[in-house]
C-alpha cells in the first residue's frame, strides 16, 4: 500500500530520497528551507560506491555523460613531487568508476527527476511531533503539514536531528575551506591532485567543459579565526605562494565572486538514526570531513540501502531499524578515518610534515588498494 513520505532537506540526499521513494509507488513531499532548490558548493566527488548505489537507483547512466571519470588522486608535496598515490583503476567496481561533477549539474539532474508538486521552497521546520499514526510539522511561515513517515536530510546543521536529539551540533574541525570553479589557465589536469604542507592544504579535479573544481584548506585558531576565514584570492596567493607553478595560476584564475567559503564541520557519530516514524539520512545523521570525499557518497549509499529495506520489509518502520543496524558502523568509520586523515593532512610542523610526507612515500601500493577496496567495493546491502 503506498505511504506517504515527507523529506526534509532539498540537497542530493533528499532530491534522491525523493526520486527513488517515487519509484517505489510511494508518494513523496519534499520541504526546502531555502528560497530555491540548487547546488550550494561548487564541485564534488561520488567515488565508486556511490556510483554503484546510483547504478541500483536507476540514476546512474544518465547522469555519467554530466561528469568526468578520475582514475587516480595523487598527493603532493608543496613543490609538486608525489606523496602517496591513490589508484582507483585497481579497485574497479564492475561499470561503477570514480567520477567529478559540479554540484549544480547534480542537483538540477536530481530536480528535473521530480513533478514539480513534490516540492516546496521557503519551508523552515520548527517544531516535529510524531503520534502512532502519523508526522506532523509546523514550519516558521506558521503552516503546518503531515504525512505517514518523514526522512530528515536537512545536513549537517539539520532542524530535525536537532528536535529528536538537542546535544547533537555541529563541530569545527579547526579548519576553513574555499572552493571555487574556474577555467583551466592552460594546465595538465586529468585526474585529482591533492597538495599538503605546512602552509595548509590544496586540491583540484577537472570537470566537463575544461573547467577544474578546486579547493584550499588553512588551519584556524581562536586568534586568527577571523582574518582567515575572510581571505579572497590575494591572501590566498599568499598563503600559497611557494606551492608549484600551478597552484597559483589555478588561484589567480579565479575572481573572488567566485570563492565559496565554508567551515569544515561534522558531528559526533550517533548511536541512533530511526526513530519510529522518522530516520534521519546523510548529513543530518553522519556529516563527516570531507578528507575521504565522502559526504555525498554515504548519502547516496543510504538512499541505496534505505530503498532495499523497503524493497524486503513493507513496514516502514521496521524498514528504518533495519537501515539504521546497516549504517551506524559504516558511516562511524568513514566520519572517524576522515577526522584522522584531516589531523595529518593539516599538520603545520615542518618536522611533522617531513615525517609524515616520508612514512606515506614509503608506503606500498598493495596498502593504497587494500584501503580503497576496504571503502569502495563494499557491499552496501550487506550489514
Amino acid at each position: 500500500m503506498p505511504k506517504h513520505f515527507i523529506i526534509i532537506g532539498g540537497g542530493i540526499a533528499g532530491l534522491t530520497t525523493a526520486i527513488s521513494l517515487k519509484q517505489l509507488g510511494h508518494t513523496v513531499k519534499l520541504y526546502e528551507s531555502k528560497p530555491n532548490i540548487h547546488g550550494l558548493g561548487a564541485g564534488l566527488g561520488l567515488a565508486a560506491n556511490a556510483m554503484k548505489a546510483l547504478e541500483y537507483l536507476g540514476l546512474a547512466q544518465a547522469l555519467i555523460p554530466l561528469g568526468n571519470m578520475l582514475r587516480s588522486l595523487t598527493i603532493k608535496d608543496a613543490k609538486g613531487y608525489p606523496i602517496f598515490e591513490a589508484n582507483t583503476e585497481l579497485v574497479k567496481n564492475g561499470s561503477a568508476d570514480n567520477f567529478s561533477i559540479h554540484r549544480k549539474v547534480l542537483i538540477q539532474y536530481l530536480y528535473e527527476k521530480l513533478d514539480e508538486a513534490d516540492t516546496e521552497v521557503n519551508k523552515k521546520l520548527i517544531k516535529l511531533v510524531q503520534t502512532d499514526r502519523k508526522v506532523q510539522l509546523t514550519f516558521a511561515d506558521g503552516t503546518q503539514a503531515s504525512g505517514d513517515y518523514l526522512i530528515g536530510c536537512d545536513g549537517v546543521g539539520s532542524a530535525v536531528r536537532l528536535q529528536l536529539l538537542p546535544q547533537s551540533k555541529p563541530q569545527y574541525a579547526g579548519y576553513t575551506c574555499w572552493r571555487a570553479i574556474t577555467p583551466n589557465p592552460n594546465i595538465i589536469v586529468e585526474d585529482g591532485t591533492e597538495i599538503w604542507d605546512k602552509a595548509g592544504r590544496f586540491g583540484f579535479v577537472p570537470l566537463v567543459g575544461n573547467l577544474i573544481y578546486w579547493y584550499a584548506c588553512i588551519n584556524t585558531t581562536t586568534e586568527n579565526y577571523h582574518t582567515v576565514k575572510s581571505y579572497g584570492i590575494t591572501e590566498l596567493l599568499t598563503n600559497f605562494k611557494d606551492f608549484y607553478n600551478d597552484i597559483p595560476h589555478i588561484i589567480a584564475h579565479t575572481s573572488d565572486a567566485d570563492l565559496i567559503q565554508s567551515d569544515i564541520l561534522d558531528i559526533q557519530p550517533l548511536k541512533q538514526f530511526a526513530f519510529n516514524r522518522v530516520l534521519l539520512i546523510g548529513d543530518a545523521a553522519h556529516a563527516t570531513t570531507p578528507n575521504m570525499g565522502q559526504g555525498a557518497c554515504m548519502a547516496i549509499e543510504d538512499v541505496a540501502v534505505l530503498i532495499h529495506e523497503l524493497h524486503l520489509e513493507k513496514n516502514p518502520v521496521v524498514a528504518f531499524v533495519n537501515f539504521e543496524k546497516k549504517r551506524l558502523n559504516r558511516t562511524k568509520s568513514v566520519i572517524t578515518k576522515s577526522k584522522q586523515i584531516g589531523w595529518i593532512a593539516q599538520l603545520e610542523s615542518p618536522i611533522l610534515c617531513r615525517i609524515r610526507d616520508s612514512f606515506f612515500r614509503s608506503l606500498p601500493q598493495s596498502f593504497a588498494k587494500h584501503q580503497m577496496q576496504k571503502l569502495l567495493n563494499t557491499d552496501i546491502f550487506n550489514p
